[in-house]
Parts: C-alpha cells; sequence; structure tokens
C-alpha cells in the first residue's frame, strides 16, 4: 500500500481552502490525504484533525480534516489575495516536495496559486507553479499533460503569445515533449507501449504545405524518425478531426502544438473532472485544471470535481508506480 497523498493549500485567498474541506468530505475514506496549510485559513468550523506526518492522515481522516500545520503570515480574507502570505504558499510546496522525495508521501496535489501576490510577497522568480516544482526537482524538463476520462493531451507550447508559437516550437522541443509523454504514460500510467497522436500546427495539418510549411519541412520527418526509434505515433493530423469520440478511441494521448489547442478539447468534453499532470518530475503531481477563483472564494458555490479527480488520479499513478 503507498503512502498517502498530500494537498497544499494554493493561495489561501482563493478557493483552495475550502475545496480542500469539500475534497476530505468526499473521500476520507476511500483516499486519505494529510493537507499542508494554515488552518486559519479553512472555512469556519472546519473539523480538523492535528496530525505530525502524512502516515497518520488515514486514521486522522475520520475525525476531520488532517492538517500538517504551517503557520502564515496572515490571515485569509476571501478574494483579496495578501502578499504577506506568499512566503507561507511557497513553504508549502516546499514542504510538500520534501515529504514526496522522502517517501513519506506518495505524490503531492497543488491547489491553485497566484503568481503575483508571490512576486509581490516573496519575489517569486518563475513563470509558474509547474517551473517553481521542475526547479526544486534539480531542472528537470517537464511537460504539463492534462487529463480527463475523455481525453489526455498535452500541449508542447503553453502560456505565450500565439504570435511566438512557430519560432517556439522547434523539433528539439517537440521530440522531447514526445519522449516525457511516453516515458511519463509508461511509468505513471502503467500503458505499456502508449498511443500518442501528433496534431499539426496549421490548419489542416498545412494540407500539403499549401496552408503551412512546417508539417512538410519538419514535423512529418520527425514523426518518421521517432516511429523508427519505436516510439508509436501517428500524425500530423488535422486538429480539427483528432478529439471526436471515434479518433479519440486510436490513441491514449495526443500532443497538440499549442495551449488552446489542447485546452479547449478537454475543457469542452470535460470541463469540470480535468486534472493538470506534471510529466517528466521524480515525483507524482497533480492539480485541479482550475485557478483561484477569486470571485466565489469563500462563498461556499466552488465545485470541488476537479480536486477531487485530481486527488483520485494521484492514487491511481501512485498505486501504478507501486
Amino acid at each position: 500500500m503507498s503512502a498517502p497523498l498530500v494537498l497544499t493549500c494554493g493561495e489561501p485567498a482563493g478557493i483552495g481552502p475550502e475545496l480542500a474541506v469539500m475534497a476530505w468530505d468526499a473521500l476520507r475514506a476511500e483516499c486519505p490525504f494529510a493537507w499542508i496549510g494554515d488552518p486559519r485559513h479553512l472555512p469556519e468550523g472546519t473539523p480538523i484533525a492535528r496530525i505530525t506526518r502524512p502516515a497518520e492522515a488515514g486514521a486522522a481522516s475520520g475525525a476531520g480534516l488532517p492538517v500538517l500545520d504551517l503557520s502564515f503570515a496572515a490571515p485569509a480574507r476571501p478574494g483579496r489575495p495578501d502578499p504577506a502570505n506568499a512566503p507561507g504558499v511557497l513553504a508549502a510546496i516546499d514542504r510538500a516536495v520534501e515529504l514526496v522525495r522522502s517517501g513519506d508521501a506518495s505524490g503531492i496535489v497543488t491547489a491553485p496559486i497566484h503568481k503575483q501576490a508571490l512576486i509581490d510577497g516573496a519575489g517569486f522568480a518563475f513563470p509558474g507553479h509547474t517551473e517553481y516544482l521542475a526547479h526544486l526537482a534539480g531542472g528537470v524538463p517537464v511537460v504539463m499533460m492534462l487529463a480527463s476520462p475523455a481525453l489526455k493531451v498535452v500541449p508542447a507550447t503553453i502560456h505565450i503569445p500565439l504570435a511566438e508559437v512557430p519560432s517556439a516550437l522547434t523539433p528539439v522541443l517537440l521530440r522531447q515533449v514526445i519522449e516525457i509523454t511516453a516515458k511519463g504514460l509508461r511509468a505513471r500510467f502503467g500503458i505499456a507501449r502508449p498511443r500518442l497522436a501528433v496534431a499539426g500546427l496549421n490548419p489542416h495539418a498545412g494540407e500539403g504545405g499549401k496552408i503551412g510549411r512546417e508539417e512538410v519541412d519538419w514535423i512529418a520527418p520527425l514523426l518518421d524518425e521517432m516511429r523508427g526509434e519505436g516510439i508509436d505515433l501517428t500524425g500530423p493530423h488535422s486538429a480539427d478531426t483528432l478529439f471526436h469520440a471515434e479518433a479519440r478511441a486510436r490513441y491514449d494521448a495526443a500532443i497538440a502544438m499549442y495551449h488552446d489547442q489542447a485546452l479547449i478539447p478537454i475543457k469542452t468534453l470535460d470541463f469540470d473532472r480535468g486534472v493538470n499532470v506534471t510529466l517528466g518530475l521524480p515525483f507524482i503531481r497533480t492539480s485541479p485544471d482550475h485557478g483561484t477563483a477569486f470571485d466565489i472564494a469563500g462563498r461556499g458555490i466552488a465545485r470541488p470535481d476537479s480536486t477531487i479527480a485530481a486527488l483520485r488520479l494521484a492514487q491511481r499513478m501512485a498505486e501504478a508506480r507501486a
């Protein structure tokens, strides 16, 4: 049996703390986990069980949310992030990584953070959550997979302007994304020979060079080369025919070329249960596929579906590894 998971607090002024309580209430018997954060930031009246290590989470979960107590500088006001709490947010992530790397936790589920508050309060110098985790893991290359029961998809380029995608998308980058994805599906999902479908960059995958030449000039040759190395690949495909049900049955994950090409289909197919999975890390990390939602924080109307799905998927990944 694998060790329990840890769930970080994320931005305390967002919906992370209330979602942690909802997830505990739904999963206390099925998937016990330890929450890392300041109990003051949890909704008023939350039953908590203070613990000292994740191994105690299972026994404590029946009495309350198992909490690995971490003091923050300030209270939390829903919808109003306080930069004074930024060091605490990062300390929760740091502690989670320490626990999973020591084997005391089997995986990390991270609640959403607020980058500007981290910049203002802690001089945060990373593009985002994922890059910070990669830094803590030693600067390893990583990719972002969005996963749901309906679809697994990986964008080769992520948070950059669309105008910059053609220059950012290189043979070296695409090869790395494909290799990390294939390795991650084997190691984290137990798929012995992953089937990958690769989208084209241009409409209709360039239509033989009539609507862009990237597919003809280097994407198709790269995929041919990697097929020769034993990776099960198809493409480049026209992205507009890659995500219907019949097409999805033919692959285990799709590689998209840019952010919206990947995220529009998964959020259309399964908006509430999408999970962000970081592949390439030496430990399991998932997170809900949404942000801090300051506009509804503290109102009790946030939906916990994605957080619950992230915890369940992390547990399945830990079991597959074991």
